[in-house]
């Protein structure tokens, strides 16, 4: 079934903004096409050798197996996906662009709910989710950038280093929720980041725009995913920190005053005695 007019022109302008202009290339469009998607998937999987879970239908006769969501992507390999709304869409798109990472969160997922059972949540778990629905990796290269985030100085993050993004700071939008917010909604959310240190000269080398924004990045990413796998990663929400999407240089129209780093309410003051983890070194 096609779209309606107005759901369309909704999508085809969000894919001109960041953080969907990242997934120009790969978005299939609002209607959620399952075995499209699993098409998708196979090409992929023999293009670069990383195993992909079978993008299945969400149907009661696939429910009825009785199995945890997580509990049958890792036993039978089946990606659950219901073809109504765009969560799953962008969910299966998270997948078939960074499989390593979506794979060593499902083994933690299964791992813990073998531990403590499908009815309560380890403290790992919560981390787990908040990065895989709301999450960003943030590679940074910059003390100085880095310095100013750990303070909460958002006039200093995004105005007077908005020069280093894209240079020395760049940003993969990982959380699915995120990627379905910015088709619904015109305001930007506030991610919860991984923050990776990463060399200058690596980072420059990626050639990015100035929206920073990073697509898939395979090699650190295999590392990250190794580090959450051996729960080195994410065994606790605290040791992810807030990044307000809507500061982001580039991200804009105009360049916003000043003032908009300290009057919009997502630009939060740190809350006093947090401090947050040194970032991953790949």
């Amino acid at each position: 079934m096609a779209p309606e007019p107005a759901e369309r022109a909704a999508w085809d302008a969000a894919t001109e903004r960041p953080p969907l202009s990242a997934w120009r290339d790969t978005l299939p469009g609002p209607q959620v096409d399952v075995a499209a998607l699993d098409r998708l998937f196979r090409a992929a999987s023999a293009r670069d050798g990383v195993p992909r879970p079978a993008v299945r239908e969400q149907t009661p006769a696939l429910l009825a197996d009785g199995l945890h969501y997580e509990s049958r992507i890792a036993r039978d390999g089946v990606l659950a996906t219901r073809s109504s709304g765009v969560h799953d869409l962008f969910n299966a798109l998270i997948w078939l662009r960074h499989p390593a990472l979506k794979w060593a969160l499902n083994a933690r997922q299964v791992a813990d709910i073998e531990r403590v059972g499908p009815r309560l949540r380890t403290r790992g778990q919560c981390a787990l989710t908040h990065f895989d629905e709301a999450g960003a990796i943030v590679w940074i290269a910059d003390e100085a950038v880095l310095a100013c985030w750990d303070a909460h100085d958002w006039t200093g993050l995004f105005h007077r280093h908005a020069d280093a993004w894209g240079r020395q700071v760049a940003v993969t939008v990982f959380g699915h929720a995120l990627l379905e917010h910015a088709v619904r909604h015109a305001h930007r959310p506030t991610a919860k980041a991984l923050v990776v240190r990463v060399g200058a000269a690596r980072l420059a080398a990626r050639g990015l725009a100035a929206d920073a924004l990073v697509g898939a990045w395979p090699e650190p990413e295999a590392a990250l995913a190794q580090a959450i796998a051996e729960c080195r990663l994410l065994a606790d929400p605290q040791e992810l920190r807030p990044l307000p999407l809507a500061g982001i240089p580039g991200w804009h129209l105009r360049p916003p005053p000043e003032a908009f780093y300290r009057t919009e309410a997502c630009f939060r003051p740190l809350r006093p005695g947090r401090r947050y983890p040194p970032p991953f070194a790949c």
